[in-house]
């Protein structure tokens, strides 16, 4: 009985080292494809690319109440079009409102306020959205951010934009906007004081969207950290 209570022992441990094998590796190969870095060569049309958030001011404000991963979070998101003219990203800032702005001048912009960019890619089935989302975003150029991020017909916000661009292929969609703090459930605090300025309610659960969100659709595929 002592031998059979052994020989169970041994492999019953077995089984918890190759268990711990395999998630070792896991977290191996999920460690590194976050690492892995694209170049500028590599961009195709109507890649996606996602500004990493900052921790402070709006940029964390906005990340603290949409945040879907520990690893990665994102404030801004643009659209790439390659063309015979050249390389722009097509996007609404605070800033700039909704514009074709050229590839390096945005880029060196983020890098500028030290905001790493990763380019995530439509999955193969969905890649023939690309032309029409390019060129619905082109029609929309010229419209001023939407700084209250309730959603209306003359102006955008950077996910909003996005989110548009793609509509008529069903690409991204509309879910309850969240700004209440995670750790405590409540509306967050610099949440209030924004929209105090404005003279209107948190909107709280009306349809919108943001760039945490989109990056974790089923339909786009991470490719890399921009080098």
């Amino acid at each position: 009985m002592r031998q059979i209570n052994t020989r169970f022992c041994v492999i019953e441990d077995f089984k918890m080292i190759k268990k711990f094998c395999l998630l070792l590796f896991l977290w191996l190969l999920c460690s590194c494809a976050s690492q892995r870095e694209i170049a500028f060569s590599s961009l195709q049309n109507g890649d996606l690319i996602f500004v990493e958030a900052r921790q402070e001011n709006l940029s964390g404000a906005i990340n603290r109440v949409t945040q879907t991963s520990e690893h990665e979070n994102f404030d801004h998101i643009g659209i790439l079009e390659i063309s015979d003219e050249g390389m722009f990203v097509l996007h609404t800032s605070p800033k700039l409102g909704s514009v074709r702005q050229p590839f390096q001048e945005f880029y060196q912009s983020n890098l500028k306020n030290q905001q790493n960019m990763v380019v995530y890619r439509l999955r193969k089935e969905f890649r023939n959205a690309v032309p029409s989302a390019i060129g619905k975003a082109k029609t929309m150029l010229g419209k001023p951010y939407n700084s209250t991020y309730v959603l209306n017909e003359e102006q955008y916000y950077c996910s909003d934009f996005i989110e548009r661009a793609f509509r008529s292929h069903g690409i991204f969609e509309h879910i309850p906007m969240n700004f209440k703090n995670p750790k405590t459930g409540e509306i967050d605090d610099f949440w209030k004081s924004f929209y105090k300025n404005f003279g209107i309610a948190v909107p709280q659960d009306e349809p919108g969207t943001n760039p945490n969100q989109l990056a974790a659709s089923a339909k786009l595929k991470r490719v890399g950290r921009l080098k």
